[in-house]
């Protein structure tokens, strides 16, 4: 007689093993629309004419894939509802949003008139971004599933949403700045380098501050409450001009500040990157 054949789990069981949360991955789900959205947007784009309207579309999607793409995980941390399923779908949403978005929009933006006719290297740079966005996906994922915290307080290379994000609002700027020329001008050399740059910072070794701890439940000494009211202020008045010149800024600061930040003092390091203990406490080790 042959061994006994084990007996198949129910399918009830099985499903039971699968929890899906409604409200962050709701967030992430929004966060893929976001991308399919920019994608389409570059391709209705007729860039023969010298118009932007749609790429500035598209560009907006991919910054308001960013905003979801902040929240949910935080959604999940402060219900204390995070997953392996959670973790997987953002990732594969990331991917879309922050790797195939932004490369597709440099290569049909930018790559023709980098390039001309030698286009092949114009694919490679920008396929060389979309591969080294996903590899920085995967490492993360695998890295937080040996943690077995879903995560840390450091990340390991530069976020790719933020390298999409700083890639978006940097084209923005400069469609902003050439408007009347119709044209992206010089400022499309800075682009592709800016692009090649993230792609090595992606898979690079640079620890980045997460900020997980910076939420609702977050506590803050009385001086940067003030500032942080400030800021908003500054925001609110300055509106027309975040996405132009603020955003840009903002993006480029927190890449350099992954080279500046083992070269300061570790209290001064405590206070930029605050968080709050009880929060820590209350998240799964």
């Amino acid at each position: 007689m042959g061994a006994p054949t084990p007996n198949p789990q129910p399918e009830s069981s099985q499903e039971a093993k699968l929890k899906i949360y409604f409200l962050p991955n709701l967030l992430t789900a929004g966060n893929l629309f976001c991308g399919f959205v920019a994608l389409t947007k570059i391709v209705e784009a007729d860039l023969s004419t010298g118009e932007y309207g749609p790429i500035k579309v598209a560009l907006g999607f991919i910054l308001l894939a960013c905003i979801f793409d902040l929240f949910d995980g935080r959604v999940a941390r402060m219900g204390g509802v995070e997953s392996p399923f959670g973790r997987e779908f953002d990732s594969l949403a990331d991917l879309v949003s922050f790797g195939v978005a932004p490369a597709f929009l440099v290569h049909r933006v930018v790559m023709k008139d980098v390039f001309g006719s030698h286009m092949e290297l114009g694919w490679f740079l920008a396929s060389a971004y979309l591969i080294c966005g996903a590899f920085r996906l995967a490492r993360f994922n695998c890295l937080a599933t040996m943690a077995g915290t879903g995560g840390g307080k450091e990340f390991l290379g530069f976020p790719i949403p933020s390298a999409a994000g700083l890639v978006a609002s940097l084209t923005l700027m400069i469609i902003q700045f050439n408007e009347k020329e119709r044209s992206l001008g010089n400022w499309k050399y800075i682009l592709v380098a800016v692009m090649v740059f993230l792609s090595a910072m992606m898979v690079s070794t640079v620890k980045y501050p997460t900020f997980k701890g910076l939420g609702l439940r977050s506590s803050s000494t009385f001086l940067k409450a003030v500032i942080a009211a400030l800021v908003l202020g500054f925001v609110v008045v300055l509106r027309d001009k975040i996405l132009y010149y603020v955003l840009p800024a903002f993006f480029t600061s927190y890449l350099l500040y992954g080279f500046i930040r083992p070269r300061i003092s570790g209290r001064m390091r405590r206070e930029i990157e605050e968080e709050d203990d009880d929060i820590n406490d209350q998240e799964p080790h």
